[in-house]
């Protein structure tokens, strides 16, 4: 329903933010690394928003950035996981280290999260890998140069991009401005990240 939310921060909480626009104020719930890089008192600024809605709930949730929208989106999608939970994973793990740990089975990762245990983990990177996989092989109309189980640097990278959203000619038009070869994985999702981001 909103996209993404422009005005001034009135005010900031521990789990929330005010943003006045035209007069109304929207309380949008964020993770407080979020909240911290939001901006400050009285800047105009803009958050990306998911517009939650359960029977006893309606609520907007904010994000800095497509990435960490795509995550939150990604993360409600689990079973047994719900917009608190999410929230509380933002705070704790970027979304290029999210990704990556979904690619790599790196279950270890997800557990540092307070109230996420091995099997809350196992679970999400089990039902995020079949998501992929369903999406890759909705979008085979090329040969598939990469599975998403190939080791390779550069097919991690398409596999991790994907989780956060990019489609595969998205990520290869920015891969080839990226030194893949010297990089670490984490480094080269960041770097494409920052392209990304720009388009």
């Amino acid at each position: 329903m909103f996209a993404y939310i422009k005005g001034n921060l009135e005010q900031k909480t521990n789990n929330f933010v005010v943003i006045d626009v035209g007069g109304i104020g929207y309380r949008i719930f964020m993770s407080s690394k979020a909240i911290e890089n939001v901006g400050g008192l009285g800047e105009k600024v803009k958050v990306y928003t998911h517009y939650y809605v359960r029977e006893d709930n309606i609520s907007l949730y904010g994000f800095n950035s497509n990435e960490e929208l795509r995550m939150f989106e990604l993360l409600i999608s689990v079973s047994g996981i719900g917009a608190k939970s999410a929230i509380a994973m933002l705070s704790e793990i970027s979304p290029s280290s999210f990704a990556l740990a979904v690619i790599s089975d790196d279950i270890s990762k997800l557990v540092k999260v307070p109230g996420i245990g091995k099997k809350t983990a196992a679970r999400i990177v089990l039902e995020l890998k079949d998501k992929l996989k369903t999406e890759e092989a909705i979008e085979q109309t090329e040969e598939l140069v990469c599975a998403i189980d190939d080791s390779s640097k550069e097919c991690e990278a398409l596999a991790a991009l994907q989780v956060l959203g990019y489609t595969r000619k998205e990520i290869e038009n920015v891969l080839h401005k990226i030194d893949v070869k010297n990089l670490e994985l984490e480094e080269i999702i960041k770097q494409a990240l920052k392209f990304l981001s720009r388009n």
